[in-house]
């Protein structure tokens, strides 16, 4: 039965003060497969307007919460998760674990700039590096941020490892210290066990 249908006949069975039991009964079962289809929609209408760019901060109120991040929450508590989390505080830990260990890394890479550009630069004109590769690198050392840089270098290393062994070792130490650096932030993150 079509969702119009359905609020129809919960609305006419509230109107009705002389409902039976079973048109009670039918129309709280209808009010329920609403309910559910309506929770069904509301990630994906979340997920549609943020993609066309609209802010926490303004989905808060037609969400009828107070702030940006009681939106986000609301959004990661009804969005089934990709990465594995079971119940909607999983999924709030995993997205603030990833954008703590996001800001570590940038952090780390604005400070280091220099040397992942250098890095960058040497990655991208080494003989033998596939052009795709050799691309990406330097589209990324285009971009202001300096951490755009830690990606396409770890995807060209496997390209590197023969030949350029001292570079390919390179590329491999600094994509070790930024996975330690996202582990650490999501270990500061959490509270002590034991």
């Amino acid at each position: 039965m079509p969702a119009e249908e359905r609020l129809r006949q919960v609305g006419a069975v509230v109107a009705d003060p002389e409902a039976s039991p079973r048109d009670l009964l039918d129309a709280l079962t209808a009010l329920r497969q609403l309910r559910e289809e309506l929770a069904a929609w509301e990630p994906e209408l979340i997920s549609a307007a943020r993609a066309r760019g609209v802010s926490w901060a303004a989905l808060a109120p037609a969400l009828g919460v107070a702030s940006r991040q009681a939106a986000e929450r609301r959004y990661l508590r009804l969005n089934p998760s990709a990465s594995g989390e079971v119940t909607g505080e999983g999924r709030v830990r995993a997205q603030r674990d990833r954008r703590a260990g996001d800001r570590a890394v940038a952090t780390w890479a604005r400070e280091n700039s220099g040397s992942l550009r250098r890095l960058a630069g040497q990655v991208s004109a080494a003989d033998g590096l596939d052009s795709e590769s050799a691309g990406r690198v330097e589209r990324a050392l285009g971009d202001n941020d300096a951490s755009a840089l830690l990606s396409p270098l770890a995807a060209a290393n496997p390209h590197l490892e023969a030949g350029h062994e001292r570079l390919a070792a390179e590329v491999a130490a600094v994509t070790e210290h930024t996975d330690r650096l996202r582990r650490d932030a999501i270990g500061s993150r959490r509270p002590p066990t034991g």
